[in-house]
């Protein structure tokens, strides 16, 4: 079997998803694919290494099967050969990932992001065939380590196993333990990426290549100066520079990610966050307040630069 690759050294943007009010709509929200174009311009405009459609972030769960396959087309359209899609191909079973990264294959992706099996907490034969199922498809696949959400852990020994299949090029870890990065490295080749923004730094020092990125969204250019700087080496410039952003970057691993980065977002005010479809609701007065002044002070601190 033909090895897979995928070049992920940079900054892939695990991107936001923009509503617009619609009655007729779920939840009274229509999926904005002009603004969501435009968004993907923008990270693409600012030096962003590509994106990655229809993860959490992209509340893919919340979409229709129509709504989820045409933001994979919209995604692929504004890159426009400038980088790369990573399209999210979760599902509960492998039969449903499949035909995801299937679909994601015929609309042009470059490759897919595939959590373990959702919503069911699956054992390690089961994960395996999971993959092995996705891998069919002959798309390169980033596994993607959430034990948070998917209460599966995939621990350095799975992830040994599953860089045997072909298509697996990569890792997305992000259970926050950096000490992975060289419990990894020691048992298998597999790229690994830095995927909680909140240890990106600390990721990137031990051995990390790339970093698919949340809060990117809001603040691309200061990220792929951070993520340059760190692939560079340059650790005294990359700590000052992360120093500033790390306080917003936590909301990344927090809860209410999918709210914070889109309220940080329409801060910034170069690209649109809006509101969040249900299970998702506003945030509470009190985060809402501490996401403003989480990336105020950011704000500032690098205009003080």
């Amino acid at each position: 079997m033909t090895e897979q690759t995928m070049d992920l050294g940079g900054v892939v943007v695990a991107t936001a998803l923009a509503f617009k009010e619609d009655p007729s709509a779920p939840a009274g929200l229509a999926v904005d694919y002009d603004r969501f174009a435009e968004h993907v311009d923008f990270l693409m405009s600012n030096g962003c290494r590509g994106v990655g459609p229809n993860g959490s972030l992209g509340e893919y769960s919340s979409l229709s099967d129509e709504e989820r396959r045409r933001v994979i087309q919209v995604a692929v359209e504004a890159v426009d050969g400038r980088g790369i899609v990573v399209a999210g191909a979760h599902g509960v079973g492998s039969h449903q990932a499949r035909h995801w990264a299937e679909l994601a294959r015929e609309d042009g992706a470059d490759g897919v992001l595939l959590l373990p099996p959702t919503i069911y907490r699956a054992n390690e034969r089961e994960i395996i065939e999971h993959y092995e199922e996705v891998a069919k498809v002959g798309l390169p696949i980033m596994a993607y380590n959430n034990p948070f959400d998917t209460k599966v852990d995939l621990v350095p020994s799975l992830v040994a196993k599953l860089a045997e299949i072909p298509e697996v090029v990569a890792i997305k870890e992000f259970s926050g333990d950096v000490r992975r990065v060289y419990e990894i490295k020691e048992l298998c080749d597999i790229d690994i990426i830095a995927g909680a923004d909140d240890v990106l730094f600390e990721l990137m020092v031990n051995g990390a290549v790339g970093w698919f990125a949340g809060y990117p969204n809001a603040f691309p250019r200061e990220a792929v100066e951070l993520y340059n700087l760190l692939a560079e080496g340059k650790w005294l410039e990359a700590r000052t520079l992360y120093e500033q952003l790390v306080a917003v970057f936590r909301w990344d691993s927090r809860t209410e990610f999918v709210q914070a980065i889109k309220l940080s977002m329409d801060i910034c005010g170069n690209s649109y966050g809006g509101p969040s479809r249900p299970p998702r609701g506003p945030l509470s007065d009190e985060h809402a307040a501490q996401v403003r002044a989480d990336t105020e002070r950011a704000l500032a601190a690098l205009a003080a630069r």
